[in-house]
């Protein structure tokens, strides 16, 4: 289920099918007979994929294998439609609902045990079906915002009403190095991605063939652009790969898309949580760099598949296990909290309670946490969520095409997600794990994090200098500044407080290249120009400050 709040889908979709699924995962007892082999590991993963493993030196596993063909065709000899395999799980994941075809499936000698994770029992008629399940509380109204073009710019891009989000985390610094996820394959996890095919909002990544590919866990098969599908989908690529300039542009434009339909909003149901670990699985066989999943589960439309807050310790539901898996892997797992605060549940969903994913919270444009996001801590007592971003007021792309505003941690999530393809772009021989604590450390509340905003608000410029092995000091211990920023002649890095001290300054270039240095004595003013600067072409540059006390990086910006 989509803990988000979102804008609500004019859709209202058919209860039908779900009235005759009823679907089970099949557990395995083994890989036995196996044509498959982990000394050949290019015959069931990407060249891409195994790079990556490689990079951070993660070997292969048996969970690496594709399940045994030949028991897969076994079971589809039973009269069961096999609807996919999860090789992580050991398991195939089918659909029938005659008990003598699940009898006879059981007692194949591979065949461990089965568990049913859809019935057919109908939604609850609310009058909305398709829509309560996509909101964990009441639906904001969306506010339409004005198609005008703005100039909101901070370089490299006219951010347009998306300006905010991407500079209040400093990826518009990164995109301003010339990162903005060239090279980068995101796998979206999502409920549909309704006319991504025609929105304008998207026509850049067509062109470029930035667009790699589409694949449905629900309906194999299927058009997850069609009529049909939901627009949540939509919404979150949008605030990572949308390029309209002047209206929207997201944190990660140039960056790669495998768009995978993993949600139903038809129905809440645990089956949801395996159709997550099929898509997580097929990311990582692509070669996925990152996985960017605004959904997250707690209780279903069938009570007894319900979990409790006691479930959420990062190692229980079939949905984090899934997500650790795919982080162990080398993909850097980004996952909204959910939309649970201030509501019976309050806490986190799963997976966003994973050690090792990236988990969102969400705060309005001003920085201020919005009272909807979910809390930590997990179960196990450990800080969720991780960090937080723009999910209140977000901009986002509607499915008439247009500008709106989105609320959520679903917004959240992408905004991040998009961010982290271009640090990693910028680092490119750093893990995912390396890349996630130099965000966490470097972020606003990094020496003090809580359950409501966890470390902060990310300062990926900062990521990337503490990646490079500057030092950082938390935003909370800043004592220089430089005024103005932006400036086109004259800059003055000014101190609250006059030292005796001499302090150490280096000029670098984008690139991280020292061009300048000098020393300077604050005892003698608070504030002294920088003329070095007066000498050099327009363009981004980092201040670095190393006093007795400790280091400080500024961006100066010269127009």
């Amino acid at each position: 289920m989509i803990r988000i709040l979102i804008i609500i889908s004019a859709f209202i979709y058919s209860l039908g099918l779900v009235a005759q699924e009823q679907k089970h995962v099949v557990f395995l007892k083994d890989k036995d007979n196996n044509p498959y082999s982990l000394s050949d590991p290019n015959a069931f993963l990407t060249q891409r994929a195994l790079d990556r493993r490689t990079k951070s030196n993660i070997p292969l596993d048996i969970k690496d294998l594709p399940v045994t063909p030949s028991y897969v065709t076994q079971i589809a000899a039973t009269g069961a439609v096999v609807v996919y395999s999860l090789k992580w799980f050991n398991a195939v994941v089918v659909n029938t609902n005659d008990p003598t075809v699940l009898a006879a499936i059981a007692l194949l000698p591979f065949v461990d045990h089965i568990d049913q994770v859809l019935t057919k029992q109908p939604l609850e008629t609310s009058g909305e079906p398709g829509i309560k399940s996509l909101n964990g509380i009441p639906p904001y109204t969306v506010t339409k915002r004005l198609p005008e073009a703005t100039t909101k710019s901070s370089g490299a891009f006219n951010y347009g009403q998306g300006y905010n989000q991407a500079h209040m985390i400093s990826v518009d610094g990164l995109h301003n190095l010339g990162y903005s996820g060239q090279g980068i394959m995101i796998a979206i996890l999502d409920a549909g991605f309704y006319h991504v095919d025609q929105i304008h909002a998207f026509d850049s990544l067509w062109l470029n063939n930035q667009i790699l590919g589409t694949r449905d866990f629900n309906i194999p098969g299927n058009n997850v652009f069609g009529d049909n599908m939901h627009s949540h989908g939509m919404s979150t690529l949008s605030t990572i790969g949308a390029n309209l300039p002047g209206l929207m542009v997201g944190t990660a434009p140039h960056a790669s898309f495998w768009l995978i339909r993993t949600e139903v909003a038809d129905y809440e149901a645990l089956i949801e949580e395996y159709n997550w670990a099929g898509g997580a699985e097929f990311a990582d066989s692509l070669g996925a760099d990152v996985i960017s999943s605004s959904l997250g589960y707690t209780t279903f439309f069938y009570a007894p598949f319900n979990h409790t807050y006691a479930d959420m310790d990062g190692k229980t539901t079939p949905v984090t296990r899934a997500a650790e898996l795919a982080a162990s892997r080398g993909i850097i797992v980004v996952n909204s909290a959910g939309n649970e605060g201030g509501s019976p549940w309050q806490y986190i969903a799963a997976p966003a309670d994973g050690d090792s994913v990236l988990t969102l919270g969400a705060v309005d444009a001003q920085g201020i946490y919005a009272s909807f996001s979910s809390t930590g801590p997990t179960a196990d007592g450990r800080i969720k969520p991780d960090v937080v971003a723009e999910g209140s007021g977000t901009a986002i792309i509607d499915q008439g095409g247009g500008v709106s505003s989105g609320y959520g941690t679903s917004f959240s999530c992408p905004i991040m997600a998009g961010a982290m393809a271009c640090l990693l772009q910028s680092a490119p021989s750093f893990s995912a794990e390396q890349l996630r604590n130099a965000v966490r450390n470097t972020a606003s509340r990094a020496s003090t994090p809580d359950s409501l905003l966890g470390y902060g608000i990310p300062n990926m410029v900062n990521a990337r200098l503490m990646l490079s092995g500057r030092t950082i000091i938390s935003p909370e211990h800043e004592t220089f500044s430089l005024s103005p920023v932006p400036f086109s002649s004259d800059t003055w890095l000014k101190s609250p407080l006059n030292s005796s001290e001499i302090i150490h300054v280096e000029i670098l270039s984008i690139t991280g290249q020292v061009i300048h240095t000098l020393n300077l004595n604050m005892n003698v003013t608070s504030s002294i120009r920088l003329d070095v600067f007066n000498t050099l072409p327009a363009g981004l540059y980092f201040v670095n400050i190393t006093t007795p006390s400790g280091k400080q990086v500024l961006r100066a910006v010269k127009l």
